[in-house]
């Protein structure tokens, strides 16, 4: 049986043979037996590796990923979980998105203020429906987060 070396494995896979010692260290790869020193894998770790780094990818820990190898290292992934990352993964683009048409439109905007142009207080009312990424600690600080309203009438 072939065997790779633990450098040879860094090499093809891209991830670093401390990654690698690690990996092997919280079980999820395992290494085939030592060549002097050396680890030896079976070639069949670089497409374990592969989905090791697709679920990372994906924002999954190496906890979960883990998880979703069964008793026989065969990958089991649950399909609901898949689906429920699936569904963050589209409510964090679509936010992306937005932030994204907004620091273009402030970019490019030509009106005298950004709170003038309605395309851009559009933005705001939009992104105002999802959780602000920064989160003051202080009151006073809240207060600066707030756009200014105009007096209406006299």
């Amino acid at each position: 049986m072939l065997l790779l070396d633990i450098g040879e494995v860094a090499e093809r896979s891209g991830v670093p043979a401390s990654a690698l010692r690690y990996y092997e260290e919280i079980g999820l790869i395992r290494s085939e037996g030592r060549r002097g020193l050396r680890r030896q894998y079976d070639p069949d770790v670089l497409l374990r590796l592969s989905l090791i780094g697709l679920g990372k990818t994906a924002g999954f820990s190496l906890e979960e990923i883990a998880a979703m190898f069964g008793a026989d290292g065969q990958p089991n992934i649950p399909r609901e979980q898949l689906r429920a990352r699936a569904d963050e993964l589209q409510r964090q683009m679509i936010g992306l998105r937005t932030l994204r048409d907004a620091l273009r439109h402030v970019a490019d905007c030509r009106a005298p203020t950004h709170l003038e142009c309605p395309t851009f207080r559009a933005l705001l009312r939009t992104a105002s429906r999802r959780p602000l990424a920064y989160t003051p600690s202080r009151p006073e600080e809240e207060k600066n987060l707030l756009p200014k309203r105009r007096k209406r009438g006299g």
